[in-house]
């Protein structure tokens, strides 16, 4: 059976399958890392492939879009709710307010499988900070990210993390 064979919501259905496997992996090599070499290690190497993949995975959604070459927070936003994060994780959240949008990840698929694996949680801050603020800054280089919530420094217990983006004037 080929793609042409399926269906729209088979055809979306295994889009979020292959969301689910990107994270699948990165979790397989962080551990493999992580047991060898200890977390400091593991953070390291994440920190570095997280930040050249989230480049290109932006790129790609830019010119999958047809976005412009700034095309604001409205262009961020939609690049946002179609990257592989969105897809994989059961729920997340996109709030446009009056200068910023704030992405939100209500129940991240990394921490709860941690968590059922009885492992301490992923202290993402920093790579999330990495993937989070390269990405913004591919979709436009005006955008600026900042961290609003995220293990270890949870500021707000409603999610698992939550990242706030402004354009820069």
């Amino acid at each position: 059976m080929g793609l042409d064979e399926l269906s729209k919501d088979e055809l979306k259905a295994l889009v979020q399958i292959y969301a689910r496997n990107i994270y699948a992996m990165d979790g397989v090599w962080f551990q493999s890392i992580e047991q060898e070499k200890g977390m400091d290690e593991a953070m390291f190497h994440d920190r570095n492939a997280m930040g050249r993949f989230t480049r290109t995975e932006a790129q790609r959604i830019k010119n999958f879009l047809q976005l412009p070459e700034q095309p604001g927070l409205e262009g961020l936003e939609k690049a946002l709710s179609i990257r592989f994060s969105a897809l994989a994780n059961p729920k997340i959240e996109l709030i446009c307010e009056k200068e910023s949008l704030i992405y939100r990840v209500i129940d991240c698929r990394v921490q709860t499988a941690r968590k059922q694996k009885g492992m301490p949680y992923h202290p993402c801050k920093p790579v999330g900070y990495v993937e989070h603020a390269d990405f913004a800054k591919v979709i436009d280089d005006r955008i600026e990210c900042e961290t609003v919530s995220c293990f270890p420094d949870v500021t707000d217990d409603q999610c698992a993390c939550a990242w706030k983006f402004t354009l820069s004037t």
